[in-house]
């Protein structure tokens, strides 16, 4: 199997734009038209994410070695969007048909014996890893929703109750759907795992967001969700030992970090945690009285607030990096950063440059999201990352 021909191939075709995913759709759907149910019935949204996040695990397959346990957990997450065995070839030859038309005079039978081999080898995987998982786990549970609260126009607080136990770790994150959409989003608990089994989702409705406006705007008390195994752990603890804590949450960001630091409480460790909440204004600062709370109950937590525009100081911005660094020098300890897109990479970017080593700054994967039955596309030391998260 030659990789460098098929990252060369891949460069290829992608270059051809909106009209590959087009392609691509066109042809599975024609072909194997029982597919079409595992999809969004409004495609705007999916576009290129399944093909591209395709073309990019299958043409990076020189590092199955080290993704192995990725598309094991991948294969038993997409049980939820009712991915069978017999589906994989059906999508495989959608792929190499979209591989053969852009690739024009360039393909070539061994060009083609790769891309079948490899995108075959990750087949295997993902199905083996679906296999292993029927015995463990169901592809989704069904939960209550106990609570809704409207925090502001567009954040809303959800405390749901699975009818079975979904276990998980703070920093995690569950797919959650409305059975009403077929699509599905990520979100990270806000709470460590309690004894009653419940589970609270903070959600902020996204422009033509299908499921996070059903659950911001169109959901109350009483209405079930579907929620899917846990998965991701560039967030949770586990990374940091027994270190002190730098914590940057902006937005809804502050849900993943809330588990955090209820984790920190429930173990007794003695850590000091250093929390900053940021926002685009005071009044978007939708969950202060849990915060307040959190730091008048536990002295080893100190919260400061970070609002982007201060009335007091009109035309200026603050971001929450910046005001961070300001503060002190806090490279003695693991920072974990969660927010949105510009917030984590400017975050990030401003952490590094200050001399934060990478090993020392959690961060979830940043850039294009996509939600839907493929493969995600992943960045990080190993090239990917395993999840992208609902803020």
């Amino acid at each position: 199997m030659d990789v460098a021909r098929l990252k060369q191939s891949w460069s290829l075709v992608a270059a051809h734009g909106d009209q590959v995913p087009l392609y691509f759709y066109s042809t599975l759907f024609l072909a194997h038209p029982e597919t079409r149910q595992m999809f969004p019935t409004n495609m705007a949204g999916q576009r290129d994410r399944l093909v591209a996040a395709l073309g990019h695990v299958v043409s990076h397959v020189d590092q199955v070695d080290r993704l192995v346990g990725f598309l094991r957990d991948l294969g038993a997450d997409h049980r939820k969007f009712a991915v069978r065995a017999e589906h994989y070839p059906a999508v495989g030859e959608a792929l190499l048909a979209t591989l053969r038309h852009f690739c024009g005079e360039a393909w070539t039978d061994e060009l083609a014996a790769d891309w079948t081999a490899a995108y075959g080898l990750v087949a295997q995987v993902m199905t083996e890893g679906a296999q292993t998982a029927e015995s463990q786990s169901p592809p989704w549970w069904v939960a209550e929703v106990l609570t809704h609260e409207q925090r502001t126009f567009d954040v809303a607080v959800l405390t749901v109750r699975p009818q079975y136990l979904l276990p998980f770790a703070p920093g995690q994150s569950i797919g959650v759907s409305h059975p009403a959409v077929r699509s599905w989003r990520y979100y990270s608990p806000a709470n460590a795992p309690r004894p009653d089994g419940t589970v609270e989702l903070h959600v902020r409705a996204a422009p033509g967001g299908v499921v996070s406006s059903r659950l911001v705007y169109g959901c109350a008390a009483g209405d079930q969700l579907h929620l899917a195994s846990p998965v991701g752990d560039r967030l949770t603890l586990w990374q940091a030992g027994s270190s002190d804590l730098l914590l940057l949450a902006g937005g809804t960001g502050w849900a993943p970090v809330k588990a955090l630091v209820e984790q920190v409480a429930a173990e007794g460790s003695g850590r000091r945690v250093d929390l900053y909440v940021g926002a685009r204004s005071r009044t978007e600062f939708y969950d202060s009285e849990a915060i307040d709370k959190l730091a008048a109950t536990h002295p080893w937590l100190r919260v400061s607030y970070v609002a982007g525009a201060d009335p007091a100081r009109p035309g200026e911005s603050v971001r929450i990096a910046d005001r961070v660094l300001a503060d002190g020098d806090w490279r003695s300890r693991h920072v974990y950063v969660c927010g949105s897109d510009e917030m984590v990479g400017h975050s990030v970017a401003a952490l590094t440059g200050a001399g934060y080593q990478p090993g020392q700054v959690h961060h979830e994967g940043y850039g294009k999201h996509w939600y839907g039955p493929a493969w995600r596309t992943m960045t990080g030391a190993d090239g990917l990352q395993a999840t992208e998260v609902g803020r």
